[in-house]
């Protein structure tokens, strides 16, 4: 029988890097017949906690996945993009209205509850079996793909109406598209907006503080990611019997 090195990591994810490239990062430590997954994507742009899972644990990735999420960062006004991010292409800039922060926050109240926005044309939402991204890349215009979430929280923590840029923190379910909610807000503000900086705070019960970066990688070795994964393993035991207990 082959040796399995199985649990989770909590990885502090860069900016520039892809969640396919983290994933990648680890899998150099494991023996070759192993497998392992991210826990939902974070766009190069992002920063902040991805959820892998190494050898049996993956089969509890589709729910890693639906847990609910916390976002930190940074909105511009007065610009928009064709990726609804810093990243894109400007498409627009626009004077941005004198706002204080109420102003902004009546907005972003709008958005709490149930909601249903389409899936930025920049995205890995599947449009006749390939991702929009794929279409958008090409300039083929593609139908609009409504998605449901739900917004628990969305809290303006400060403005700069020098600069437009917004300090915001985000609390919400899985499939938020964070670069919908800021083009939305952006135009109901009447200015256009995109997410300028974006840092994923929380997972479910699982923090950003917990996880390994970028730096300390670099020195680790293959008993370090042993002790890692078993660590990850007992993190896991302990929410899965927090959840039986809870239902």
């Amino acid at each position: 029988m082959k040796p399995e090195l199985a649990g989770m990591i909590l990885f502090d994810k860069p900016t520039g890097w892809t969640s396919h490239d983290a994933v990648n990062a680890f899998r150099r430590f494991l023996p070759a017949h192993e497998k392992a997954g991210h826990c939902g994507t974070l766009d190069p742009l992002a920063t902040g906690l991805l959820i892998i899972l190494a050898g049996r644990t993956r089969k509890l990735q589709a729910h890693m996945q639906g847990l609910d999420k916390v976002y930190y960062g940074t909105i511009k006004l007065g610009v928009t993009t064709d990726s609804g991010d810093i990243t894109g292409k400007v498409l627009e800039k626009r004077p941005v209205p004198h706002l204080i922060l109420p102003d902004i926050q009546a907005v972003f109240d709008q958005y709490l509850g149930e909601i249903s926005l389409p899936a930025p044309v920049f995205s890995a939402v599947k449009h006749k079996g390939k991702p929009l991204y794929h279409y958008a890349r090409k300039g083929i215009s593609v139908p609009e793909k409504p998605r449901k979430s739900t917004v628990y929280r969305w809290e303006v923590l400060n403005y700069d109406p020098h600069s437009g840029e917004i300090e915001n923190r985000l609390s919400c379910s899985s499939g938020t598209y964070v670069r919908a909610l800021a083009e939305g807000a952006g135009t109901k503000l009447g200015c256009g907006a995109i997410v300028q900086t974006l840092r994923r705070e929380k997972i479910g019960p699982f923090s950003v503080d917990e996880a390994i970066n970028l730096e300390s990688l670099k020195g680790f070795k293959i008993e370090d990611i042993k002790n890692l994964l078993e660590a990850g393993t007992m993190k896991l035991f302990q929410f899965a019997s927090e959840i039986k207990t809870k239902g």
